[in-house]
């Protein structure tokens, strides 16, 4: 993959709060590794990853071809969901069967999320895990968390360079100015 909205990622995590057991469904794009749709429900069901991937749909233009990987989950396998992906003209890939090391990015983002803020919260009840689960894939994954793969840049700032490239306007911001540096950041591994 060479660009954004090629490859999206998906796949379903759960969530342990004191009586019960919630689902996170997250769609990433695989190039920016951004969060690009999610959904957290209480029920491990279609709706779980269809509201999901309308989420995503609903956050980016996407061009006819994306392939959308996930595992062979009957979540992803559901005839709501093929039709869906189907209908945005995305082409979907799924795991070999026993495979899950084959989705090595959306498994690297749940163990990032769980270390970074699940393992670290104690969420009051499933409107308390939303907000905080929310405002952690949305502001500080997407926004401020830095990556080695993405040369110490947060997905978003990754995107926009490249969104700013593929319109013949590197390193410039939207208004024009020079963007700046990040001398600070150790050289991409």
């Amino acid at each position: 993959m060479t660009g954004l909205d090629q490859v999206w990622v998906a796949d379903i995590t759960y969530i342990r709060l004191q009586h019960e057991f919630i689902y996170l469904a997250v769609i990433m794009d695989a190039y920016t590794r951004r969060v690009v749709g999610w959904n957290l429900s209480r029920r491990l069901d279609v709706s779980l990853t269809l509201l999901a991937l309308e989420s995503a749909l609903q956050s980016r233009q996407v061009p006819p071809g994306v392939l959308h990987h996930s595992d062979r989950g009957v979540q992803y396998a559901a005839k709501d969901y093929v039709a869906r992906a189907q209908a945005a003209g995305m082409i979907q890939s799924m795991s070999r069967k026993g495979q899950p090391r084959d989705n090595p990015q959306a498994e690297s983002f749940f163990r990032t999320l769980k270390a970074e803020q699940v393992y670290l919260s104690e969420y009051l009840d499933f409107e308390d895990a939303y907000r905080q689960i929310g405002r952690f894939l949305n502001q500080v994954y997407n926004q401020e968390r830095l990556h080695s793969k993405l040369g110490y840049r947060p997905p978003a700032e990754f995107e926009a360079a490249q969104r700013r490239k593929e319109e013949g306007h590197p390193g410039r911001s939207p208004l024009g100015a020079p963007v700046p540096e990040r001398p600070w950041a150790p050289a991409a591994t």
